[in-house]
């Protein structure tokens, strides 16, 4: 299954997922289903039961799971559970109060609203239209070459010789125009069609190969309707790889178990996958502003207190100091207790550090090293993962590059509140967030307390250790944030997550842009990724580019494995770098507004253009541009030339730089110069900006300035946290009225340049005169927008 390169040193992984088997010439193959009866039906849905190739008999549950969302369900019994329910349930289906199921002749149809499944008893086959009959998807289990043999895995399973199941199956049809993405953050080319991809968790080893730390078995398809497996397993989906005309996707669990997701918009397909696995909960403001780190180096507590004084005296705003492995001792790592040589009293930096206004976060990770104290008193308690004789599982999660470790056992309710007790001290000390690195590491061979194996437990592990993290988190410190590498099915709900261990070049830049992309398609919304590339010292030009990568993200932090602090960079390099973090803090009011949409509807804060414009074919490839929230467009500078082609959506576009307005539907070749990224916003766009400048989230002043992008009507909804209110904008030739519905506190209007768009000589602001002040904002006095 893990794909070895020929002829390369083999990267050992002690967390490597089990090979499926190889038929021999001899082996009839899979089982596949033949026919069903209908053994009992209501409005929700039907059930069958099924006879196979092999004679088998099987159990199929056809049902509505929501509005627009289907569920088909193949299992030996109703009672069968997938492995990882052990541990936690994935997706939680909902029900449809239209919903309706009708039987017919030779068949059924189950209607869910916004999506239909067709089914025929025998032969078997199920079809799914949307709400007009259009054809979405169908099984395809029956494609045979000139041998009579089958070209794909049909709907059934795969039984070893003693009679065991290997996996169960399904193939669906794939139009010749059509494309896919989704999978989780995955490195590789954006749309995914042509690839074989396995949703198993890696430490990705430099952010550039299929190997991913956040698999989600989740797709989405241009023709408006998406595929979730509910599935801890390593599920393996052949996206037009070994033939170009089906998706097929094989389960090595104990039930095939999915829903099919109507859009028809990529929007409305990631509103229902959140209803069926979880909302995002937007942060607290202060998440969305720059958390810079000590780095990957040892530091003591002088050089870390004297880097957060030169952070403020060199006006980088800044909310988040993040102090990385060397806080604790190494080859300790990670008993979660302080280098008291090098930090001898952690309670005076920690008071000293929040005098300057900063929070901190320090690094962590669930594995405790052998040569930690902590290790015995963890073993003697049976917190860690043991081996099938009941000895601790001592596993190599470093690769070799540290000491080995017991892994925590979030199964067990005693080991969860074990490690929850070693983070509640330092909240209380003054710890505000935790990076909570790795996850990854569980061998398919290792037992937990509750039974599950490595292979069931290892991919929802990450999902049981960002929780606890975030439970103790919340109950000590009001919030529930953390900085995550490692994550599955639902993992939307923990804030933040990043990109991992990404090069410091520009190809592993663009690599890291597509994980997001990628990424975005299953709606997570706060996702980052080093500034400056993690592992490598970058060059200047890097430097800056991926600073304003950064600072248009949705989350930002600076981190790598030497200097990433923008002074010890040339001058010019220095001055771009704090621009662009500055620039991040005047647009933080529209960033937070995002961020409140994306847990309302699953929309993310970054999003690629195939999202909003599935059918248009040069959107798929557009995959290292993205808009960020509704209207802004950034295209990062993935290479030193200083230029590159940009894919502008419909409508008109206005260059943020220049005020020069560009049609869209087209491609744009465009030249940057270092200080400035190509960023374009939308004709017509009122954007909230924070009034002023800032060192901190918390100093954003009591209210905010409409930046406005249009000569005539223009309309936006704007989330703070006081609420939704509702900007409009009027405009004449020589008059501007802005009106805000809602409790936004408006305190000023800018009218950027923009060619062929003359400034206003009249301006009202809530129904109240403004006057153009000396920095060209036109305030009105106490303006604001009147309660909803």
């Amino acid at each position: 299954m893990p794909y070895r390169q020929p002829l390369a040193p083999w990267i050992t992984h002690v967390a490597d997922p089990v090979d499926l088997p190889l038929l021999g010439p001899d082996e009839s193959g899979p089982s596949r289903v033949v026919r069903a009866e209908p053994a009992a039906h209501d409005a929700d849905g039907i059930v069958l039961t099924a006879t196979t190739s092999t004679d088998d008999e099987l159990h199929i549950t056809v049902r509505v799971a929501g509005e627009g969302v289907i569920r088909v369900r193949l299992a030996p019994d109703a009672g069968t559970v997938q492995r990882s329910a052990a541990a936690i349930r994935l997706v939680a289906p909902g029900r449809h109060s239209g919903a309706r199921t009708e039987l017919r002749d030779g068949g059924a149809v189950v209607d869910a609203g916004s999506v239909r499944a067709e089914i025929d008893f025998d032969p078997w086959r199920i079809r799914f239209t949307d709400a007009d009959g259009r054809l979405l998807t169908e099984q395809n289990g029956h494609e045979s070459d000139i041998s009579f043999k089958l070209r794909v895995l049909p709907f059934g399973r795969s039984l070893a010789a003693d009679g065991s199941t290997v996996a169960y199956h399904e193939t669906f049809s794939a139009r010749p125009d059509e494309r896919f993405a989704g999978f989780g953050e995955k490195f590789t080319v954006l749309e995914k069609r042509g690839q074989r991809i396995t949703s198993w968790n890696y430490d990705a080893f430099s952010s550039e190969s299929e190997r991913s730390y956040k698999n989600v078995p989740f797709y989405q398809s241009s023709r408006g309707y998406g595929v979730l497996v509910d599935s801890g397993a390593a599920t393996e989906f052949d996206v037009g790889h070994s033939t170009h005309s089906c998706v097929q996707i094989t389960v090595p669990d104990d039930l095939l178990d999915y829903y099919v997701i109507a859009g028809p918009a990529p929007a409305e397909v990631l509103d229902r996958l959140h209803r069926l696995t979880g909302r995002a909960t937007a942060p607290p403001r202060w998440a969305l502003g720059t958390w810079i780190s000590t780095g990957y180096l040892r530091i003591n507590q002088e050089e870390t207190v004297a880097q957060a004084r030169r952070i403020r005296a060199h006006g980088i705003p800044c909310d988040v100091l993040h102090l990385d492995a060397y806080w604790q001792k190494r080859g300790n790592w990670s008993d979660l207790c302080w280098d008291e040589e090098c930090f001898p009293d952690p309670d005076a930096m920690l008071r000293e550090l929040r005098e300057l206004g900063f929070r901190i976060c320090v690094w962590m990770n669930p594995y405790i090293s052998v040569n930690s104290p902590l290790f015995k008193e963890g073993s003697e308690a049976g917190h860690f993962l043991t081996r099938a004789d009941g000895s601790v599982y001592v596993a190599d999660v470093w690769h070799g590059a540290r000491p080995e470790c017991g892994i925590t056992d979030f199964t067990d309710p005693a080991a969860r509140a074990w490690f929850q007790g070693l983070l509640r001290p330092l909240l209380e000390r003054g710890v505000s967030v935790f990076k909570t690195d790795f996850g990854e590491g569980v061998p398919v061979d290792a037992v937990a307390a509750n039974g599950m194996t490595g292979t069931d437990l290892h991919n929802v592990y990450s999902l049981l250790f960002n929780d606890a993290v975030a439970d103790v988190t919340e109950e000590v410190a009001g919030h529930r944030v953390v900085w995550a590498r490692s994550s599955f099915t639902g993992g939307q709900r923990h804030c933040g997550q990043w990109a991992g261990d990404n090069n410091a070049t520009f190809s592993g830049m663009a690599s890291t842009l597509r994980g997001g992309l990628s990424y975005a398609f299953t709606g997570v919304p706060f996702w980052s990724h080093d500034v400056g590339g993690f592992t490598g010292v970058p060059s200047g030009e890097l430097m800056v580019r991926s600073a304003q990568f950064g600072a248009l993200s949705p989350l930002m932090r600076f981190h790598g494995t030497s200097s990433r602090f923008p002074w010890d960079f040339e001058e010019p390099v220095d001055r771009a770098v704090v621009d662009a973090v500055r620039l991040r803090y005047r647009l933080l009011p529209y960033l937070y507004s995002a961020a409140v949409e994306a847990s309302l509807s699953g929309v993310p804060i970054m999003r690629p253009l195939a999202l909003g414009t599935p059918a248009e074919p040069a959107a798929w490839a557009a995959e290292s541009e993205y808009l960020l929230g509704p209207d802004l467009l950034v295209a990062p500078m993935t290479n030193p030339e200083g230029e590159r082609t940009v894919q502008l959506p419909a409508g008109a576009w206005i260059d943020h730089w220049t005020g020069e307005v560009h049609e869209g539907g087209r491609s744009l070749r465009v030249v940057a110069p270092l200080e400035r990224v190509p960023l374009f916003v939308r004709a017509g766009a009122l954007l909230p900006q924070a009034d002023g400048e800032a060192a901190t989230s918390d100093e954003l002043p009591d209210g905010v300035t409409i930046s406005c992008w249009s000569d005539g009507r223009a309309e936006a909804v704007v989330h703070d946290e006081r609420g939704t209110s509702r900007i409009r904008l009027t405009r004449t030739a020589t008059r501007a009225d802005l009106t805000v519905d809602g409790p936004l506190r408006v305190r000023g209007v800018v009218f950027p340049p923009v060619a062929g768009i003359l400034p206003p000589e009249t301006v009202t602001v809530a129904g109240r005169p403004a006057a153009l002040d000396a920095d060209g904002v036109w305030r009105a006095d106490g303006a604001k927008g009147r309660p909803a």
